[in-house]
């Protein structure tokens, strides 16, 4: 673990969180605080989140700024994490995985990371890394 990070951060939650007009944002705001220290993501989601809230604040830099502001550690992957992704998003094509969610299954195995702070209940219940071990996803309400 990355000092005391242990909570893969995904695009949902980060996105409610910073708008407040999102129908998630008070499901997401009493744990929000919470897990902030503990959440690490990757660069897809940070990607995804921004192309979301440019739309819907305007703001291409928000998601950014704030994750800066916070010292959310961003990963980048590299070229086996990538082909894990491939193997992984080939897998679970009739979910459909997309490359933002691949990439934090494939990071959880890296690191061996079993949290998850998604609202993607669907996905990260079915989604299973190279361990065939399942995330645990939290906020658990």
């Amino acid at each position: 673990m990355l000092d005391g990070r242990d909570v893969l951060l995904d695009a949902g939650p980060f996105v409610a969180m910073l708008d407040v007009k999102d129908q998630w944002h008070d499901i997401v705001m009493p744990v929000w605080d919470a897990l902030l220290p503990r959440c690490l993501t990757t660069e897809p989601v940070l990607v995804e989140a921004t192309h979301i809230l440019a739309g819907r604040l305007r703001s291409h830099t928000r998601a950014l700024e704030f994750l800066i502001a916070a010292e959310v550690p961003v990963f980048a992957l590299h070229m086996p994490m990538h082909q894990q992704c491939v193997h992984l998003m080939r897998r679970y094509a009739d979910v459909p995985m997309d490359y933002a969610d691949a990439t934090l299954v494939a990071l959880a195995d890296r690191l061996r990371l079993r949290l998850i702070f998604t609202l993607d209940r669907k996905g990260f219940r079915t989604y299973r890394g190279a361990r065939g071990l399942p995330l645990e996803i939290v906020p658990l309400s």
